[in-house]
Order: C-alpha cells, then structure tokens, then sequence
C-alpha cells in the first residue's frame, strides 16, 4: 500500500508539472533560441567545431543478461532485465532484504554510455520481504546527450536504514553492459565556445536556449571531468544585460564523464528586469570536490555575448 501510495504521488507530481508547463509556456513568447557571438574570459575566445560523427548501426532492441549487482549484509540486488516506461528506460531490479533492518535503495552519480544522467528510484524494502522495482534513466536526459541507445550504465547503490537514515552502504560503482556494449562508440558533440579549461575540467557554452525548462531559458553546457577528482560545478554571481538575477546549476560529474548541463535562468527575474531579450550573461564557475566539498577553482569572471 505504501508503494502504492508512493507510486501515486509521483503521478500527481508529474500532473502539475505538466499544468505548470502549459501555464508558463507563452511567458517568454519573444525569447529566441542563440548561439554564442563571443566569450570574454581572460582568455582567446576559442569555438570549438562539432565532431565527425561515428555511423552506428542501430539495434531495434537492448536487453541485459540477468545478474547479481549486490550481495553483502543480507541484501541482495539483482538486474532481471531492461523495459521502457512514460519516464524513460528502466533497469529492472529484483531486491531482497535478508536483514533485521527495513531498508531504502537509491542510486546515485548514473551515467550512461560515459554521459552522466538524471534517474528516478527509491525502494522501500522491509525486513525479510522481496520487492520488484527499477532505476528509471530519465528519456529528456538521454536525449539531451543524444544517447540514442544504452550500451553500458554506471551507477552506485545507497542503502540505508528507513527507519533512522543511517547509511548502511555506499556501494561500489557497479557497471552494467548491455547486448550492444561491444563495439558500440557514443559520439560526444564538444562543438561550442570554450568557457573554461583548467585542473582538468572543461566546459564548452553551446548557447541560449530560450525554452530549456518551464522555469524559463537556459545557457546550454557541455562539461567534461578529465580530472582524478569526482566534481560539482555551480554558478555564482549571475547577471543578464547588466541586471543580477536569480539561478540554478549544480552538476556532478564523476572522474572520467562528461554532461550535458544548463545554466537555469527563470521568467519571473526577466519579467521583473525587464528583460525580453538576453544580449550579454555574465558570472563564474565554482567547481569544489564533491565529496569533501574543498574548493577546486574560482573561475574568472565570463562574460558571453548572443
């Protein structure tokens, strides 16, 4: 019943957001998609051309072979097989809880094919009982990396106690390959204008979206961690044609992946500036070790002209 209860809430959710969009759809009527004129960020603006891409054949269906992902402390989390739902693409899960403890399954830094992506799950399983359910890659995820099918996913588990939240286990990062892993070749589009390359850490401005989110525009990125560190990457001090406003970004990317990520800016501060057409943003990165939160780089000042 409690899932039951769980699995209705996120429909409700999803209800209003889809009202939200449909409310907030004409509020940046005149907002016009962009490409970036020029980047001033202490350095030689530099525009990076789209990669060649590689032709791949593609395989009208994915599947995995059923396997034990996790077997410690009397838990024990199988992949029974791969399924598509409304949300997106769904790794299929069987998970046991031989412990004394009701627990909660959640993952956590998912990737696929080297792209890190947004999921959905967490799985209440009480003490001595089984549960069927899935880690959801979200399909907007997947498309906005223009991952056109899964040949490998990464992730890891964290599993606590539902009663008190203590952490019972962060798991190992567990990969799972699908039927089309060998010889499949995910094309990475770096195509932009380069904002940032230091400490190993790129990201690449690939221009205005003027409808990113129901929230409002948003600064398309792309980012890749070629650090030995897993990251977090945030904005600070954001203005548009001059006028400070509010936003939203914080991406974490794992050592070796890339993202896809936006600069969210929201109709309500352009509405209230006066802003019907966004000329000129300016801000800086903030980029910080995610797991012990130390600074990594305070980036110059940017400033990007459409």
């Amino acid at each position: 019943m409690r899932k039951k209860t769980k699995n209705l809430a996120v429909i409700i959710g999803m209800s209003l957001i889809v009202s939200m969009v449909s409310g907030c759809s004409s509020s940046n009527s005149t907002m016009q998609d962009k490409e970036i004129a020029g980047v001033e960020n202490g350095s030689s603006d530099t525009k990076i051309d789209a990669p060649q891409e590689t032709e791949k054949e593609v395989v009208s269906e994915v599947s995995i072979e059923e396997q034990v992902l996790y077997d410690e402390n009397d838990i024990k989390i199988t992949a029974t097989g791969m399924d598509d739902s409304i949300w997106g693409t769904e790794l299929k899960l069987l998970i046991e809880n031989n412990s004394s403890k009701s627990i909660t399954v959640q993952a956590r830094n998912s990737n696929v094919n080297g792209y890190m992506v947004s999921t959905m799950m967490s799985a209440d399983v009480a003490s001595g009982k089984k549960a069927n359910d899935s880690l959801t890659f979200e399909t907007s995820g997947l498309k906005d990396c223009g991952i056109e099918q899964m040949a490998t996913m990464e992730f890891y588990f964290h599993i606590f106690d539902s009663d008190t939240w203590d952490t019972i286990v962060d798991t190992d990062v567990i990969t799972v390959r699908t039927s089309i892993a060998d010889g499949y070749v995910q094309n990475y589009d770096d195509s932009g204008d380069l904002l940032v390359e230091t400490e190993g850490i790129k990201i690449v401005g690939k221009g205005l979206s003027a409808s990113d989110s129901f929230w409002g525009p948003g600064l398309i990125l792309y980012i890749e961690n070629n650090s030995d560190k897993n990251v977090t990457i945030q904005v600070r001090d954001v203005s548009i044609n001059g006028f400070m406003v509010s936003s939203s970004m914080s991406e974490d990317v794992v050592v070796g992946k890339k993202a896809i990520s936006a600069v969210q800016f929201f109709s309500t501060d352009l509405e209230s500036n006066g802003i019907d057409d966004i000329t000129e943003v300016e801000l800086y990165f903030h980029i910080f070790e995610a797991e012990t939160w130390d600074t990594i780089v305070d980036t110059d000042v940017i400033t990007i002209n459409f």
